[in-house]
């Protein structure tokens, strides 16, 4: 019998339940993953708490993982038994030692890339991806703010914006926090908890703005994100971490300067195969270059993932963050 994480309900880390369950053969087009790293994200306590809705209760959270393919079901070709596969990617189910997973939503490791390094790649590394190559596609040249600097996607989008030639201007809570983003090319590390970021980035960019923010904390830094734009710039809020962001009257986007604004999910962008083979790729060749590092600042054993939870949410971790079964 495999075990797993099961939720019952929803609510705090207490329902991260360790529980036995049946796993099955694989059907047409699936395989059976035996996880060997599983990452932790902020989307996990979402689904936990049900601020995103989940599918029916009971279920087990989760969406990305480094695996080995144990079984390959009909009408899979390109996969086999031994192959080094991960993934970030719906149904939920990550947090579990063996599941079931569609072949077509996996893709073969390259041998330059660990599984724990993968477990924590994924989600934040494409997440990095789509943000700076697809919703802003960042420019040589430009000044960036992103939120949430010395998290794991801020510390490898800090890292990719860098590398893209921006200058990047990154909010924190502490000063440890401020020296791993700047060591990780975060040009001006801001503060937040004795800083005015606005005014900062007014300073920084002499007051011209920026062209885009990026995003993940949502209610308390959404409307000063707004004032930190230039004519025409584009908010990005991708995340929630902190609520909620309050219904926004959108004549306040053209009051400030024609503004844009996006929510955007890496799930749509990487909703074909072809988008997720090239952006998994992506963030592939950049580790491997030495371009991107993956801080795996923290793991736990997965059947701790209660308390993982706890030191996500309770802002104890920096970088990635991964689960071990």
């Amino acid at each position: 019998m495999s075990k797993a994480i099961v939720m019952s309900e929803t609510g705090g880390p207490e329902v991260l339940k360790w529980n036995d369950v049946e796993v099955g053969e694989p059907g047409a087009g699936q395989v059976r993953l035996r996880h060997t790293a599983v990452g932790l994200n902020y989307i996990d306590v979402y689904f936990r708490t049900g601020a995103y809705p989940g599918p029916a209760l009971p279920f087990t959270p989760g969406l990305e993982a480094a695996a080995v393919v144990e079984t390959v079901g009909p009408g899979v070709a390109d996969l086999k038994p031994g192959d080094r596969v991960a993934y970030a990617s719906p149904p939920l189910g990550a947090y579990s030692e063996e599941r079931l997973m569609a072949a077509d939503r996996v893709v073969k490791l390259p041998d330059g890339v660990d599984d724990q390094t993968a477990a924590a790649m994924m989600l934040q590394g494409m997440t990095a991806q789509y943000l700076l190559r697809q919703t802003y596609p960042v420019q040589t040249g430009e000044t960036i703010l992103f939120h949430a600097a010395a998290g794991g996607v801020g510390l490898m989008a800090c890292q990719w914006a860098k590398h893209l030639g921006a200058t990047v201007i990154g909010t924190v809570s502490s000063e440890a926090k401020a020296e791993l983003a700047a060591a990780h090319g975060c040009d001006h590390p801001v503060i937040y908890t004795r800083e005015n970021f606005v005014e900062r980035v007014k300073e920084i960019t002499e007051g011209a703005g920026v062209p885009v923010v990026y995003d993940s904390v949502g209610k308390d830094t959404f409307a000063e994100s707004l004032e930190c734009l230039r004519p025409r710039g584009m908010m990005v809020s991708f995340g929630q971490s902190s609520g909620k962001v309050p219904p926004v009257d959108i004549a306040v986007l053209s009051a400030k300067g024609s503004l844009f604004l996006t929510r955007p999910s890496l799930m749509t962008y990487t909703a074909s195969r072809a988008d997720l083979v090239t952006s998994a790729n992506e963030v592939f060749q950049l580790v491997e270059s030495g371009a991107l590092k993956i801080e795996v600042n923290q793991t736990f054993a997965l059947t701790d993932a209660a308390e993982a939870h706890r030191a996500l949410e309770g802002r104890r971790t920096t970088g990635s963050t991964v689960l071990l079964p």
